[in-house]
């Protein structure tokens, strides 16, 4: 083999290695694409409420791992509704009275409830004296109350008094017979009523089932209120359901968000 030949090998290998380093180079400090998670439209709005703290404090713990806010909706002068309302506020939970009010069944009441007989300055007595036992409320809801909701008196007298202190009112809606959400309309009181309750039977398979009702309610109308209870079972299965239920596209939010 000549000079000549043996330089055209040698220039071609050259140039074989230098494209062969060029297309190495390349690949390896090319930018890669970024793949990004496909985000997830959101299919409605939920409000959880849980009512009847301040019995005591046996389920505290059980919210540190719920991260998403919820409401809670605490009974007024019991030995731990001020530290519940506290604790739970603290803890970036919206704060709601739960106002004892008269049933048409014959349990046993809570210490001042507001009963259909009451007059103007009765109520008013009490609403001011159990909205002093409960800190940071935003609103307030009835405990109990499937009479009193139905009596067009008594619910104006209390609504006149919520909207002079600008709170709203849940509608806790225990009876198909309930005035509240007209005259708050007629009064034009912010106002709020309950889509499904979550656990009137306390079975982990019940509170999933209501969980997936409510979900239902919020697809279609857009926002759903669901109202639970202080309870462990009730907490327990909050917290397995609630990031599924983000991951689905559900935004949790506070309840003064859905008060119209």
């Amino acid at each position: 083999m000549n000079r000549e030949n043996k330089y055209k090998i040698a220039v071609w290998v050259l140039s074989s290695i230098i494209i062969i380093l060029g297309v190495v180079i390349f690949a390896v400090t090319r930018p890669k694409k970024i793949i990004r998670p496909q985000a997830v439209s959101l299919k409605g709005k939920i409000a959880i409420v849980l009512d009847d703290w301040g019995y005591n404090l046996n389920n505290q713990p059980l919210i540190e791992g719920i991260k998403v806010p919820l409401t809670a909706s605490v009974l007024p002068a019991l030995s731990f509704s001020r530290k519940a309302a506290e604790l739970l506020h603290n803890h970036g939970w919206e704060i709601i009275l739960h106002l004892p009010m008269e049933p048409q069944e014959k349990y046993r009441l809570e210490k001042n409830t507001i009963m259909v007989g009451m007059d103007e300055a009765g109520i008013r007595g009490i609403l001011d004296k159990d909205l002093e036992s409960v800190p940071h409320v935003t609103g307030v809801s009835n405990h109990m109350g499937s009479r009193a909701t139905s009596d067009a008196r008594t619910m104006q007298a209390v609504f006149g008094e919520l909207k002079k202190k600008h709170l709203y009112f849940l509608d806790s809606f225990v009876s198909g017979q309930s005035v509240c959400s007209g005259l708050a309309r007629k009064m034009g009181l912010a106002f709020a009523q309950r889509d499904v309750f979550l656990d009137n039977q306390e079975e982990t398979g019940y509170i999933r089932a209501q969980i997936y009702k409510l979900k239902l309610k919020a697809r279609a109308k857009g926002s759903a209120i669901g109202i639970g209870h202080d309870r462990k079972i009730t907490l327990e299965v909050l917290k397995e359901v609630i990031p599924e239920m983000e991951k689905e596209g559900y935004k949790f939010v506070l309840l003064s968000e859905l008060v119209k």
